[in-house]
């Protein structure tokens, strides 16, 4: 920030906490104990995969990293708005494990300066009825909000808001939540959801 953003009122954006998404473990718990939805173990992470060796290299160790703990292999995926998807999977579930290796691929994104390409980080859920239920961190924000589809993961679909306003109001003390609900994109057919 600059003398003259001072003057002009300006400020400097709020920087993502990535420690947020180890939060996620503790929500899950509320999230069982109040509502019935369990962890499936999956996590994803979305990026504007820029063009270029660096980011490949990146990308590469990121993917060797989480694949050397034995366990279901990284997938790599995209979705309609050209946005690649960091997909992490557990067997059985394990959501404390998720977060560490969806923390790790922001963590090495950001220190490898691709941190403005990161859009955003979601874990899964499921519910009674085989309801879904996303956890989405915005990376720009370092927000969560609830994503929840009412008839299916597609486009298709509607948007259970009352499940969304009801996890908003559960989790309120336990994380940070997007204040904002007209931020609260949906992530139709996002991987890992």
């Amino acid at each position: 920030m600059g003398f003259l953003d001072g003057i002009l009122g300006r400020r400097a954006p709020v920087g993502p906490d990535l420690d947020a998404l180890f939060a996620l473990p503790s929500a899950a718990i509320t999230l069982q104990a109040s509502l019935d939805f369990v962890p499936t173990g999956r996590g994803s992470v979305a990026f504007r995969a820029p063009e270029g060796r660096a980011f490949a290299d990146v990308e590469a160790d990121v993917r060797a990293l989480l694949d050397a703990d034995g366990g279901p292999p990284v997938e790599l995926a995209s979705d309609g708005f050209g946005f690649t998807w960091l997909v992490v999977r557990t067997e059985p579930a394990d959501l404390p494990a998720a977060v560490t290796d969806v923390h790790a691929v922001n963590t090495a994104l950001v220190g490898a300066g691709f941190g403005p390409q990161l859009l955003c980080s979601l874990a899964s859920f499921r519910g009674p009825g085989d309801r879904v239920l996303a956890m989405v961190y915005l990376f720009k924000r370092g927000t969560f909000y609830p994503f929840a589809p009412q008839d299916g993961v597609d486009e298709e679909a509607r948007r259970d808001s009352i499940l969304e306003l009801q996890v908003r109001d559960l989790l309120v003390r336990e994380m940070p939540l997007e204040a904002d609900t007209s931020r609260w994109f949906p992530v139709w057919s996002a991987p890992g959801l």
